[in-house]
């Protein structure tokens, strides 16, 4: 194993332009195999999220945290993430300060701005309004999203901020918070996994889910019975049960739960496709080879 850690949280993001998205979830499992508990309320804000992450690493907490967004764009299979435009950045860190500068004035750590910028929205497909730069079909993918998609997967295109199974709002609300996160919290695989202190990865809630021997064409448990049989999958415990169940929570839960084990496996830790362009510009998602 790369590294020990002794805790174990996920987090399902939300782009919602909100205060307190009903889609933001924390989860937090300890070693061994203690089912998985949600942490705090449904009030959590993604301001919260990101005070939270910075106790963390004030404690220097043991802490592995699975964030469920893309946290870059489309880099390699163009040379850049916005081609033809001489302001493009060129790695995923100056992307992340492209986005929260330009979308300082937001609210709630939202994106407005940004995708209102007008040469940016050039490259996203937006409800109504297709940019003349988003290129035919479905939007580009990172190159783990292509080993996602190879694999089997449903990867959608962060270039596509149109329908209800859109990642791009996420991702990019997310890139302000780890922007927000520099020099306090490693990003793997931007930067190098710390001796002591918290780490987040990139996850994908519907990896676990198909691990979990959730059927093909259906990535989501909502009901409690058939959530305790899926986290068995990982030699968890049966979770406590909840007031009121939401995919977003049991996709924590059950996700979390994963994440305990996939982390022992080293080669999760270096994914063959993983090189130093890669790792600077598009991130990668952890569990995909």
């Amino acid at each position: 194993m790369t590294r020990r850690f002794e805790r174990f949280a996920v987090i399902d993001w939300s782009g919602a332009k909100v205060a307190r998205p009903p889609g933001l979830a924390v989860a937090f499992a300890g070693e061994g195999d203690a089912a998985p508990q949600l942490l705090g309320d449904r009030n959590w804000s993604r301001g919260r999220i990101l005070d939270w992450l910075k106790r963390l690493a004030r404690r220097k907490a043991p802490v592995l945290i699975g964030l469920d967004l893309s946290p870059s764009l489309p880099f390699v299979d163009r040379g850049a993430f916005f081609p033809g435009w001489d302001e493009s950045p060129p790695d995923a860190k100056a992307l992340w300060a492209m986005v929260d500068e330009l979308s300082a004035g937001d609210e709630h750590l939202s994106v407005s701005s940004f995708l209102q910028h007008r040469q940016a929205k050039r490259y996203f497909r937006l409800q109504n309004d297709c940019g003349d730069l988003f290129g035919e079909g479905r939007g580009r993918l990172r190159l783990c999203e292509e080993r996602q998609k190879a694999a089997g997967l449903q990867p959608y295109s962060c270039m596509n901020l149109v329908g209800a199974a859109q990642v791009g709002k996420s991702s990019l609300t997310g890139m302000r918070v780890l922007h927000r996160l520099a020099g306090e919290v490693p990003i793997w695989p931007f930067d190098p996994i710390p001796e002591e202190g918290p780490l987040i990865v990139e996850i994908y809630t519907s990896l676990a889910a198909r691990l979990a021997g959730v059927p093909k064409g259906r990535s989501k448990t909502v009901d409690p019975d058939d959530l305790d049989r899926r986290l068995a999958h990982f030699d968890s415990a049966p979770h406590r049960r909840l007031a009121r169940y939401t995919d977003h929570a049991t996709d924590a839960i059950l996700t979390s739960a994963w994440l305990r084990r996939a982390a022992e496996e080293e080669r999760l830790w270096k994914p063959p496709l993983l090189d130093g362009e890669v790792a600077r510009t598009e991130g990668w998602t952890f569990g995909v080879l």
